[in-house]
């Protein structure tokens, strides 16, 4: 193709584009000049061997601007979002979306949202979107959390320090004190974990649920692991352990509970035998014995059972929502919140 032919192909394109950008007055948004970028580079397809341009390089020009083509012709400028309560916006994609059409909407996006002073920018991706991850990391978001169904990917765009709030730090735990009248504590032999295979008796412990009361997991935990049916009474104690779970910290409130049922069945799945133990051979045990935190726990059990002690009882109460929620605190020494 001679030198005059393409001149004049690209002369009208190249008059729009030169005639824009010198009359614009300000900046122009990125799609439309995107946009108009785009109208030239297909007058090159077919004169790639003229002018040296190798295939690979034009298909892959061409495709990104058919992409841009496409998001224009939809009407679409923006991603869909709504606003937090701190400055910032929340996208949660719902649907499916090509990742090259998300790059450049991620773009534009960021620009308007800028202009809007808005601060940080979370992006919630189901996991049917995972294509998504790759262009979101290279537009400068980095990972919040991950749930089974989702990942959080966050992004602080303002021109200040970096406010947002990191992941949550702590996961919680319960330990379940249950003695009868006869002095017997309730004690388990785990199937798993640290001390499967041990021989050693412990009180039933677990995870306390998402969404989840400590004084119900207490409750829920027991009838899990033996079947016995339990009261709450009071948390008796509470330590902090860190580095516990994948680098988390851990709160482990001891709850004392009060039998309402006796005989055993065990979960047969997680737990390797339960019985009702006298405390003084629980504490018997080399590990109970010699380790200060299990001593202790179990002499302030017995001084609540003896009624020398008092913990932190329960009594639902709200705050600023109508929704209730149970508040912790020593019955004895304070009168419950009316």
């Amino acid at each position: 193709m001679s030198l005059v032919r393409v001149c004049k192909r690209f002369s009208s394109p190249l008059f729009q584009a030169s005639k824009f950008f010198l009359s614009s007055s300000s900046h122009a948004p990125q799609h439309q000049i995107r946009s108009l970028v785009a109208s030239l580079i297909p007058q090159a397809q077919g004169m790639e061997n003229s002018f040296g341009f190798h295939r690979s390089y034009m298909s892959a020009t061409l495709a990104s601007l058919s992409k841009e083509e496409e998001v224009a012709s939809k009407g679409i400028e923006t991603l869909r979002a709504v606003e937090d309560q701190h400055g910032g916006v929340i996208v949660s994609m719902e649907e499916s979306m090509d990742s090259s059409v998300f790059a450049f909407l991620l773009e534009d996006s960021i620009s308007k949202w800028k202009e809007q002073g808005k601060r940080g920018v979370w992006i919630k991706l189901a996991r049917e979107h995972s294509n998504l991850v790759d262009p979101a990391v290279k537009a400068g978001f980095r990972f919040h959390h991950a749930e089974p169904d989702y990942l959080m990917l966050v992004n602080w765009i303002a021109n200040t320090p970096d406010t947002l709030p990191a992941n949550a730090s702590h996961r919680v735990a319960i330990g379940a004190f249950v003695m009868n009248a006869k002095r017997e504590v309730l004690v388990v032999q785990e199937s798993n974990g640290r001390f499967s295979g041990t021989g050693f008796w412990k009180l039933p412990t677990g995870g306390v649920d998402e969404g989840e009361d400590i004084c119900t997991a207490a409750i829920r935990e027991v009838k899990e692991e033996t079947g016995i049916e339990t009261e709450f009474v009071e948390v008796i104690a509470f330590k902090e352990r860190h580095k516990a779970f994948f680098g988390k910290s851990e709160l482990f409130f001891v709850c004392m509970l009060q039998p309402r049922s006796f005989e055993i069945q065990r979960q047969v799945s997680e737990i390797e035998a339960a019985q009702w133990m006298a405390v003084e051979e629980y504490m018997a045990q080399p590990f109970v014995r010699d380790n200060e935190v299990f001593n202790f726990l179990t002499k302030i059990g017995l001084s609540k059972f003896g009624g020398k002690y008092n913990g932190f009882s329960t009594v639902l109460s709200s705050t600023s929502s109508p929704k209730k929620s149970y508040f912790y605190f020593n019955k004895k020494d304070a009168s419950p919140p009316s």
